[in-house]
């Protein structure tokens, strides 16, 4: 039996096409050899940055503020799902759904569990501005008949359950359960990404729906029950997830095995966070969730407070500001996590945007859950491993 990584990278659909193609030659006439498929990765615009653009902004911010705590909401466990309109989130994927296969771009979240994208019954703003998936040109699509209700902090996606094959990085995940939105969130719109697909644990998962990492474990399809994520820090190529493997191309050093606190989220326990040798959060500890689908380190206000005075940062309007020509100065922030030291200098955690100046990458979560979004991910090659129920860190090259 031949061990096979199977990796997803986003890039447009001409080039997901072709390199598919090649892939298969390639693990063909590598047979019984190790076999890594990879997909070139791409970066889109966050809708922050396409509501800079457009000016609106500051409009949008007031009308739709950001709770990023929304979808880890313990009550939405069963039943409904808990989601957030995180204006930041720029990474996303290429999935393909049916046959013949319609493709959606759709952003990998280890913070829930549902797979979703647009449907051809959705007429709401985000729906006509993205792919819609069409059930009846679907030969293998099958309807569940159930209903799908996913809360975001400022709306709401509803649909229906329905079941076909979802092909993920080439692999065939047959009968696969996700929903086809009838109506989406206003902040949706200004977003990059089609739908969502989840990669947090089965009893997440909104209405019962088997999720897809799951349905790759079941069907035999992954050498390994894990799945890596490589975030690129200075390109929009580059990132990339692996299911079923670890990419040593993608790390240095040692791995960090740290088991999870929760089997709910990708939840671990923080020792401390410290800035010049100095405690200025999580004292005794705190929890913390592992998210791809989060572009930020968000944390309780009092202790990110602490850290962005520390760093020098003041607050304007919500977003922590420094001075752009001082990045290099920037003290590191490190969490102490399981022993080991995890240390983001300035130059990950401060963003620069060409109308807001130079933020740090540090918000306010209202609540004494920390996430380690994509700031802290692009410094460390994260592996969510099921088969242990540990997450694995380590450097990022």
């Amino acid at each position: 039996m031949h061990a096979c990584l199977w990796a997803l990278r986003f890039w447009s659909l001409q080039l997901i096409a072709e390199t598919m193609k090649w892939a298969v030659v390639v693990c063909a006439m590598v047979a019984l050899s190790e076999c890594l498929v990879q997909i070139p990765l791409k970066k889109g615009k966050s809708a922050r940055e396409n509501l800079e653009e457009q000016g609106l902004w500051e409009e949008y911010r007031l009308k739709y503020p950001y709770n990023p705590m929304a979808k880890f909401d313990q009550s939405f466990a069963v039943g409904t799902e808990g989601m957030t309109n995180d204006a930041d989130l720029a990474y996303y994927g290429i999935i393909s759904i049916g046959t013949p296969p319609q493709s959606f771009k759709v952003i990998f979240d280890s913070g829930s569990s549902n797979l979703w994208v647009p449907s051809i019954y959705c007429n709401s703003a985000a729906c006509n501005n993205h792919k819609k998936f069409n059930p009846g040109t679907s030969s293998t699509y099958r309807n569940n008949g159930g209903a799908l209700d996913i809360h975001y902090g400022t709306g709401s996606m509803t649909g229906f359950l329905g079941y076909d094959t979802v092909r993920v990085g080439g692999l065939p995940v047959k009968n696969q359960i996700f929903g086809l939105s009838e109506s989406e969130a206003p902040f949706m719109q200004h977003m990059s990404a089609d739908g969502i697909l989840g990669l947090a644990y089965p009893r997440l998962s909104a209405s019962g729906a088997t999720p897809v990492f799951d349905n790759m474990m079941r069907q035999g399809l992954l050498n390994q029950d894990l799945f890596s994520v490589y975030l690129s820090s200075n390109s929009q190529q580059g990132s990339v997830v692996t299911f079923g493997g670890v990419d040593p191309n993608h790390y240095s050093g040692p791995i960090s095995w740290i088991p999870l606190s929760n089997e709910l989220y990708w939840q671990i326990t923080v020792d401390s966070v410290t800035v010049n040798g100095q405690v200025v959060a999580c004292q005794g500890g705190c929890q913390a969730i592992v998210d791809t689908g989060t572009s930020l380190i968000v944390g309780p206000q009092s202790s990110i407070n602490n850290i962005n005075q520390m760093v020098g940062a003041t607050n304007q309007n919500g977003d922590y500001l420094v001075n752009c020509n001082s990045i290099a100065q920037l003290p590191d922030v490190t969490f102490h996590i399981h022993g080991q030291e995890f240390t983001i200098p300035g130059s990950a955690y401060v963003r620069q945007s060409h109308y807001y100046g130079c933020r740090t990458g540090f918000s306010n979560g209202g609540d004494s859950l920390w996430i380690l979004g994509d700031v802290f991910i692009r410094q460390y090659y994260s592996i969510f491993n099921r088969a242990q129920n540990m997450v694995g860190l380590a450097k990022a090259r």
